[in-house]
């Protein structure tokens, strides 16, 4: 088994499957409430608490993205100002392509699990990359 510590680990695994891998990526930016206390605002301004909000996302075959960089390249024409990007894969059955609204669903799905905090599930990389382990 592959231990993924980049996002380009990642890519190199989806790349390397038999079937076609179509990679689910959300964008998120850490924000913490409006009436948040002294304490946590401290916090978080430390780096510490907060909540990370979906601002983005996108699919993407595997076979389409050659690297971390490239992908926040073109990712920075539509959201500048992100944190973490979660990631998740969807894979087609042999011979068949992954339908659109199948996509959209997961992504919906992604979306609201990392919104409630139940993000165990996907991968999560910094701005530059790298594979971080999120407390929820």
């Amino acid at each position: 088994m592959m231990e993924i510590t980049s996002f380009d680990d990642l890519l190199n695994a989806a790349q390397s499957q038999s079937t076609q891998q179509q990679l689910l990526l959300v964008f998120t930016k850490a924000e913490i409430p409006d009436d948040c206390s002294d304490e946590q605002r401290a916090g978080f301004a430390a780096g510490h608490g907060g909540a990370l909000m979906p601002v983005a996302c996108v699919d993407k075959r595997a076979d389409e993205i050659k690297s971390f960089t490239e992908l926040c390249q073109e990712a920075n024409e539509f959201v500048q100002d992100w944190d973490i990007v979660f990631a998740g894969a969807l894979g087609a059955k042999p011979g068949q392509s992954l339908l659109d609204q199948e996509i959209d669903k997961k992504i919906g799905i992604m979306v609201e699990s990392i919104k409630i905090g139940q993000i165990s599930q996907f991968a999560t990389f910094n701005r530059m990359g790298h594979a971080v382990k999120l407390i929820s």
